[in-house]
């Protein structure tokens, strides 16, 4: 990759496997034809901080810092019900909240930022909310009938590493590259 600027970089919580599989399988049978762009399911992920594009001494700098601060102990997360950006009744990206594990995974997002900023980033810019990106809603629509209708994701996961991703964008979307991952 050189010493250039690289693709666009993020800081996530993957998704186990069962999970994927488990809430690929919720949303079929929840005859929920998902409105929008739906993202699919191998790249389903927690973002915890966006990074962009970003040079190579920044990774290593962010790396380097989670490897040595990163004091959080594996936990357990579950899923909360579904929700949307800005908000309901005019939603651009339609979500699944986590319960339990949220405030884990600010913690993580709160460290993950000071890595950030200790590499050259400005501060993230609005505050955390820890979501999984179900679809992305264009022109916005009403989505409140599809979330009040839909029980909560009964899956939980333990969390046991945060992963640094590379955004591959083409034609068909985008593609996510696992480069680094720290256990914790």
């Amino acid at each position: 990759m050189g010493h250039g600027l690289s693709d666009r970089l993020f800081l996530a919580v993957p998704l186990t496997d069962d999970v994927a599989h488990g809430l690929a399988a919720f949303l079929e049978e929840e005859t929920m034809r998902l409105p929008g762009r739906p993202t699919p399911p191998a790249n389903w992920h927690l973002t915890l901080r966006f990074l962009g594009p970003t040079t190579s001494l920044q990774r290593d700098r962010i790396l380097e810092f989670l490897d040595e601060h990163l004091a959080v102990e594996p936990f357990t997360m579950s899923f909360g019900s579904l929700g949307a950006f800005p908000r309901p009744s005019r939603a651009t990206v339609l979500w699944l909240g986590i319960d339990r594990g949220a405030d884990r995974l600010a913690a993580m997002a709160e460290i993950a930022d000071v890595a950030a900023q200790l590499a050259g980033f400005e501060p993230e810019d609005r505050p955390f909310h820890a979501h999984l990106t179900l679809a992305r809603v264009r022109p916005p629509m009403n989505v409140s009938a599809l979330i009040d209708r839909v029980p909560r994701f009964p899956l939980s996961m333990e969390v046991a590493r945060l992963t640094l991703y590379c955004s591959h964008l083409s034609r068909d979307g985008a593609s996510y590259e696992a480069l680094n991952s720290i256990e914790l």
